[in-house]
């Protein structure tokens, strides 16, 4: 823990290759939680390798070439300038190789350096540690392909997504109206909305077609980006699909096909979450949407959403038509009717 404390700010420039018909690519290298961090210019993560897994392709020559135990293929290679880095490594990997146990060694010691490993790897890949970390770098574009997989998965029980053109115009002006473009409409979801990872909010058709006015629409929107707000979507699927998929995403950018599949499945059968009244109502105050019709379609008697109701900031407040009549018509319509 000393040893990757004293380089956890270091940083440093060189060429990856992920494999040996690939093109090299600058990157910037840093280190991590237990883990050699590869990113683009960017500082999008590409990349991680284990510290406890590296060789050295060339040892003692310059510029020093590093690829992941077992798969020489994919390289690291790091100019001399950057001498700083390559000693950093050399010593982790000195840290860490003293810490195995090797043939000859008294039992005492071979004890001690296994227990050694067994703390250091608890310390690092504790699940809360290691989630954190996984949201740290794991960068929005994967986060929408995780999204946009869930849909996918989700499809078979709530029917394809409703794709009537007109509607889905209107569908956009009302994203565009409360700030969040990312919106879908399914015919059957089972709830009136619900979020996933990077951002899309997945509405039921009921919350169109069984109201008079968007508001309500609109307020089941508001809800899902309050929930967005208080609690990473990715977080919540992390911890459902386990420490397991958590690792498997850290390190290759993927998480298994079944495990998103339950993940969707618990999605639609978890009961709905609730924002904070506070956090919610700010929001509705900012869009210039009354809560009352929201909190009404939430329960027709009031009396659970009393509080939506007392303190909705436009309460008495005349306001405009959230959209255009005829585009709420064609919104209404976006399932086909």
């Amino acid at each position: 823990m000393t040893a990757l404390t004293k380089y956890d700010r270091l940083e440093a420039t060189g060429l990856w290759r992920p494999d040996p018909e690939g093109q090299r690519r600058e990157v910037i290298v840093s280190i991590g939680n237990a883990t050699l961090v590869v990113s683009d210019m960017n500082d999008t993560a590409i990349t991680h390798w284990s510290l406890a897994a590296i060789e050295r392709a060339n040892p003692d020559a310059l510029p020093a070439v590093f690829h992941p135990d077992g798969d020489a293929g994919e390289t690291l290679e790091l100019p001399e300038n950057e001498h700083e880095m390559v000693e950093a490594i050399e010593s982790l990997r000195k840290v860490i190789a003293k810490a195995r146990p090797r043939p000859g060694r008294l039992r005492g010691l071979g004890v001690i350096a296994s227990i050694t490993a067994v703390v250091a790897l608890a310390v690092f890949w504790l699940p809360g540690a290691m989630r954190d970390n996984t949201l740290r770098v794991i960068p929005q574009i994967k986060r929408e392909a995780l999204g946009v997989t869930l849909i996918e998965q989700m499809q078979r029980v709530t029917g394809p997504m409703c794709n009537d053109p007109a509607g889905l115009r209107a569908l956009q002006s009302l994203g565009k109206r409360l700030g969040t473009p990312k919106l879908a409409v399914v015919p059957a979801l089972g709830r009136p909305a619900l979020h996933l990872p990077g951002g899309v909010i997945v509405l039921d058709r009921s919350v169109f077609e069984d109201w008079e006015q968007p508001d309500v629409a609109a307020g089941y929107i508001l809800a899902e980006l309050a929930l967005q707000i208080e609690r990473d979507a990715l977080a919540d699927l992390l911890d459902v699909v386990g420490p397991r998929e958590n690792f498997r995403l850290l390190t290759t950018g993927n998480i298994d096909a079944g495990a998103l599949d339950a993940y969707a499945e618990h999605l639609m059968t978890v009961p709905a979450g609730t924002p904070d009244i506070d956090n919610l109502l700010a929001l509705f105050e900012g869009s210039g949407v009354p809560a009352t019709p929201y909190a009404r379609a939430r329960d027709i008697t009031g009396e659970s959403v009393l509080a939506l109701i007392e303190a909705d900031p436009l309460l008495g407040v005349a306001t405009d038509p959230l959209i255009p009549d005829s585009t709420w018509l064609r919104l209404q319509g976006i399932c086909g009717g």
